[in-house]
């Protein structure tokens, strides 16, 4: 494995922990748009704060991180996306803005004030990841020409980009939903985690509606990564179906028995985790595929100096032993309600 390959891989990674964390954070706020009337929403709004505040920020340090690596690691297809996508990659970054910002000033207002903060809060948590998506079906689809300069509109506006965009959304929801139930069991919050339960099905059923759907889109629109979730990462994919299946059994039973509660969510995060290790799978050996006309930027052509990658999987060593347990401390720390 070459330095570039290395680097590539530990992108994926932070890809990986972004769609993980990251997505059921956007998620969370899907479920703020219409909450249930009367006490139980109230008790669902609660859940979401309580859940979300610990953690929300260190869930989006992975964005950073995403953003850095990609930079500086690989400084022409970095060039190439944001000269093409900086649309959806704008629209994107005020979404972020809006939605920290919101979620901050909710808890020290009130009123009509109060209600605006959460209608926006929400609706950013849908539209960020929506953005995103389009982002990553742009570029799978061949949109985004290696020296840059592609269609600002069209790039991102078709089938496929807009199917994958539904798609982050629809994932977020599910990976939220699912969270929330645990926390919810946590809490003795009966009604909370049923409807929880509820949501999280719904959501499931979406992104397996979706999914099908992204199929015939990939088939059509990126050949090249559809030939390589149904070649070498085809594996990947079933596994990512199977504990897709899992965690919805799991869910449907609708029991709290200790199996349930200790496969839930490993399942639904092993679900996502498996999608995303075949798609880098299937891309292999390029950042941008070779779609439509376009060659393609191999992961090797698209390498910074090899000062640089070796400085970022030093850093990265680094970062693995200092921040991650870190990180691991947080969630546990939030999962005992050991944090204020």
């Amino acid at each position: 494995m070459s330095e570039a390959e290395a680097v590539a891989i530990v992108l994926l990674v932070g890809g990986m922990m972004y769609a993980i964390f990251g997505g059921a954070d956007f998620g969370a706020g899907l479920w703020q748009l219409r909450p249930p009337a009367g006490e139980l929403g109230a008790r669902v709004t609660r859940r979401i704060d309580y859940s979300l505040t610990p953690v929300w920020e260190a869930n989006h340090v992975w964005l950073i991180f995403i953003l850095v690596v990609l930079w500086t690691g690989f400084p022409e297809a970095f060039g190439a996306v944001m000269t093409t996508l900086y649309i959806p990659l704008a629209l994107a970054a005020v979404g972020i803005v809006l939605r920290g910002a919101n979620f901050a000033f909710r808890h020290v207002i009130t009123g009509t004030s109060l209600a605006w903060a959460t209608r926006l809060f929400s609706i950013s948590s849908v539209l960020t990841p929506f953005f995103m998506g389009t982002v990553v079906g742009a570029v799978a689809s061949g949109e985004v020409p290696p020296d840059g300069g592609g269609d600002p509109m069209g790039s991102w506006t078709g089938l496929l980009p807009l199917l994958i965009g539904a798609m982050f959304v629809a994932t977020g929801a599910y990976l939220a939903a699912v969270f929330l139930v645990h926390d919810a069991r946590a809490a003795d919050e009966g009604d909370v985690a049923a409807h929880f339960r509820r949501c999280a099905l719904g959501a499931a059923v979406a992104a397996g509606a979706l999914a099908a759907g992204g199929v015939f889109a990939l088939r059509a629109d990126a050949r090249f990564v559809y030939d390589g979730l149904t070649g070498p990462g085809l594996p990947l994919v079933i596994l990512s179906a199977l504990a897709g299946l899992g965690a919805l059994v799991l869910l449907a039973r609708g029991k709290d028995d200790r199996l349930t509660a200790l496969g839930r969510r490993p399942l639904a995060v092993g679900a996502v985790a498996m999608v995303i290790w075949g798609w880098g799978v299937a891309q292999h050996p390029y950042l941008l595929p070779p779609e439509g006309g376009s060659e393609g930027l191999t992961i090797e052509a698209a390498a910074a100096a090899s000062g640089a990658l070796t400085t970022i999987l030093v850093v990265f060593g680094i970062a693995a032993i200092l921040i991650l347990p870190s990180l691991g401390l947080l969630y546990v720390l939030s999962q005992r309600s050991l944090l204020e």
